[in-house]
């Protein structure tokens, strides 16, 4: 006996309502659409979304003393940028503590602050290392936004195995649309080619044509206009960077004990750099029972 029309669709609902609901589940969820206006610094979220930072950890661009020349060179680059012209991608590389991350920050709020009355401001976005490979995907949300973006990436290396570097290599491309007018991107590394030396001599040894497999590893930073060293400090800029925390903050203290307690703090900890000088001063306005703001 066949069944009625009517009881075979009762038998099919059911099972339908199943794969729709596990079709709804499977799709991708849609890009959220973030209130670029919210603030002028966001981070890129691990739900490739854009979070606001109401507040940016930021070093005073005048304090951010021995890399004149790297402070005018970036300042200019993204000076032109925010005025709509062409610029660079920028690779801040080199010693650690020298202050590559804050110059970017830095840069970013001078632009702003001087920017012409009624012009939009500037926008700086953070996407961490471990997210590089959502770059593409945030390059295709800040495409069409009325701001114009710096794209900050700091401490940026990769090791052995990891092929996250080729999502860099298509971001900074651009692929076929090309990279979106209004977005830059920024990154700092302590390794100039951003890949370990083992790394590249690994491809050289293992590779059909080792000469081929070592240019698509260096290739990467080829991607960047800019470069930009930074190299450990003399005692006589660490100790300029010094004074100029010192009287940036108004702290009392003698410049014969400012000069020996310095000099000291380095000795301990093996080095000299902006942020071996910023945690002397921590330290040294602690002791006088001073803040720092």
């Amino acid at each position: 006996m066949t069944a009625s029309p009517d009881a075979t669709l009762s038998t099919l609902l059911p099972l339908l309502e199943r794969i729709a609901t596990a079709l709804e589940r499977a799709a991708p969820a849609g890009r959220p659409v973030s209130d670029t206006s919210a603030a002028d610094a966001f981070l890129w979220g691990p739900e490739r979304r854009l979070i606001p930072v109401p507040k940016v950890s930021r070093v005073e661009m005048g304090l951010l003393t021995g890399i004149d020349r790297n402070r005018d060179a970036l300042a200019e680059n993204t000076g032109r940028f925010a005025r709509g012209l062409p610029a660079n991608n920028a690779l801040l590389w080199g010693a650690r503590g020298m202050g590559k991350s804050s110059l970017v920050k830095a840069v970013h709020a001078e632009i702003n602050a001087n920017r012409p009355e009624g012009a939009l401001p500037m926008k700086l976005v953070e996407i961490h290392r471990e997210d590089i490979e959502a770059l593409p995907d945030l390059m295709a949300t800040l495409r069409n936004d009325p701001h114009r973006w710096v794209v900050f990436c700091d401490d940026l290396s990769f090791d052995a195995d990891d092929t996250s570097y080729k999502s860099l290599k298509t971001a900074l491309d651009g692929g076929i649309e090309g990279r979106p007018d209004n977005v830059l991107f920024y990154a700092t590394s302590n390794r100039r080619h951003l890949l370990a030396r083992e790394m590249v001599e690994n491809e050289r040894s293992t590779a059909i044509n080792p000469g081929e497999a070592v240019e698509e590893k260096v290739s990467l930073s080829d991607r960047f206009g800019l470069w930009l060293g930074f190299h450990k400090c003399s005692q006589d800029e660490y100790l300029a960077m010094i004074r100029a925390y010192v009287e940036r903050y108004a702290l009392p203290v003698a410049p014969e004990q400012l000069r020996a307690e310095a000099l000291e703090w380095s000795t301990t900890r093996g080095s000299r750099s902006g942020r071996t000088a910023f945690q002397f001063i921590q330290d040294l306005a602690g002791r006088l029972g001073r803040t720092l703001s």
